[in-house]
């Protein structure tokens, strides 16, 4: 088994970002860890240097395609980097309103989810292109990707958007040494599902879901999906004909919109 060493991560200020930081963190890990919170950064940093690991943290915008590129460039100079996991993301949704989700959200939403997405993998590529055991490359997407959510369409698109990416690219960089995985996991506790007023079905905590990411990326796996019957609910419904899942989506509780 491969001992990673150089890992770089985006959004691990919370929830799943913060609990793979600390999943990898040990005696010889260096971590590049991302978040846009300052003080919950530095505690995650903290606490994973208690347990061995070298930490770098950083404040950098991953909508920022440039300083993107810098921050990810110069992890690489340290040692070469042997995973990057692109987790930044944000969420939202109609909040029950009847006339949708506003554009200006959407388009907040996607530059985060993709754009900042891209902003991680594409320096990321270039750097690991140039290392003689090329890397790995984690996107994180979601259960939610599999089809459009009328609660939250957004940030189902742009999970969606990212999953497809993800996929084909694995496939285009096949005969590379350059891995890509995609990973869709559902409710997971974390910040972000904290404020969700609704029942969230088999949510798990972030430190599970953490493991089950790191094992699932060991193995090499192309998609990571978890948990499997909410995998499977949402792999369901995405074969429904629209307009029968038209009828029944529509009736499920409104996420809430963005609030800055």
């Amino acid at each position: 088994m491969k001992i990673l060493k150089n890992i770089l991560i985006t959004g691990a200020s919370s929830g799943i970002g913060a609990a793979l930081a600390d999943h990898y963190a040990h005696s010889g890990i260096i971590l590049h860890i991302n978040g846009r919170n300052a003080e919950r950064l530095e505690q995650v940093a903290s606490h994973c240097r208690q347990k061995g690991a070298e930490v770098y943290t950083s404040l950098v915008d991953v909508t920022d395609q440039e300083k993107m590129a810098e921050w990810v460039i110069a992890a690489g100079q340290k040692s070469p980097i042997d995973l990057v996991i692109a987790n930044a993301g944000i969420s939202g949704g109609t909040g029950g309103r009847v006339d949708g989700e506003p554009i200006h959200e959407a388009r907040k939403i996607f530059n985060v989810n993709v754009h900042g997405v891209f902003n991680t993998v594409e320096p990321a590529l270039s750097v690991m292109k140039g290392q003689k055991n090329g890397g790995q490359i984690a996107i994180i997407s979601s259960l939610a990707g599999f089809r459009g959510w009328p609660s939250s369409p957004a940030y189902s698109a742009s999970k969606g958007a990212v999953r497809f990416y993800g996929e084909a690219l694995r496939g285009a960089l096949k005969h590379t040494n350059i891995k890509i995985n995609v990973v869709c996991p559902g409710f997971v506790t974390s910040r972000m599902t904290d404020s969700n007023d609704f029942p969230m079905p088999f949510k798990m905590e972030a430190d599970r879901a953490a493991k089950i990411i790191a094992t699932g990326l060991e193995k090499n796996k192309g998609r990571i999906c978890f948990p499997w019957p909410m995998h499977f609910i949402t792999w369901f419904i995405g074969t429904w004909p629209d307009a029968f899942a038209q009828k029944i989506l529509t009736k499920a509780p409104s996420k809430k919109a963005l609030t800055d």
